[in-house]
């Protein structure tokens, strides 16, 4: 989603009216129930809060020219790795094992078999097209973020084929893109 993602690819920035931020954070808020202690220090109402449109359906929420969250289309808001790295319990985690760890690194999906091996581990609890967290066997932070394309049952009883859509990486467009400026 983001491999080649630059400045030169926002197409418009809109600071958006108070009825809009309020949706904005409530639907973050509902998703992400962890991070509301910390909603209004991220989220701040006196701050204006900028809409970035992209191509391709894409969507970034803006604070202080830093990149907060992102959603595709009217799918969920996910936030970028940079805040999933300062909250990490914010979401639900599926771990890869490490054969899998070069290959989320260039962008690919992973795989069902990634993470019913012996090194990988899966929440029982997450429904299919529900935003993850993506960690790495043996490492402390997340390595990518992605949206599950069946459930974590069907992951391991089915155990083939694609399993969560890698959406941001490490190191990929919106990672290099610390601010907006």
């Amino acid at each position: 989603m983001f491999k080649k993602f630059s400045l030169e690819e926002i197409s418009s920035q809109n600071q958006v009216k108070a009825s809009v931020q309020r949706r904005i954070r409530q639907s973050i808020q509902e998703e992400y129930p962890g991070l509301e202690t910390v909603l209004e220090d991220l989220l701040p109402k006196k701050s204006p809060l900028i809409v970035v449109k992209c191509p391709n359906h894409l969507t970034l929420v803006v604070v202080n020219n830093v990149p907060l969250f992102f959603c595709i289309r009217d799918g969920p808001y996910m936030p970028t790795l940079r805040l999933l790295h300062q909250y990490p319990s914010i979401m639900k985690r599926f771990q890869v094992d490490r054969g899998a760890i070069k290959f989320v690194f260039s962008g690919a999906n992973i795989m069902c078999p990634g993470l019913t091996s012996p090194g990988g581990v899966l929440d029982e609890e997450v429904e299919a097209e529900r935003p993850v967290a993506i960690y790495a066997e043996g490492k402390q932070h997340a390595l990518a973020i992605g949206f599950t394309k069946m459930s974590a049952k069907d992951i391991k009883s089915i155990n083939k084929g694609i399993g969560v859509d890698n959406m941001h990486y490490l190191n990929d467009g919106l990672w290099k893109m610390e601010r907006l400026d």
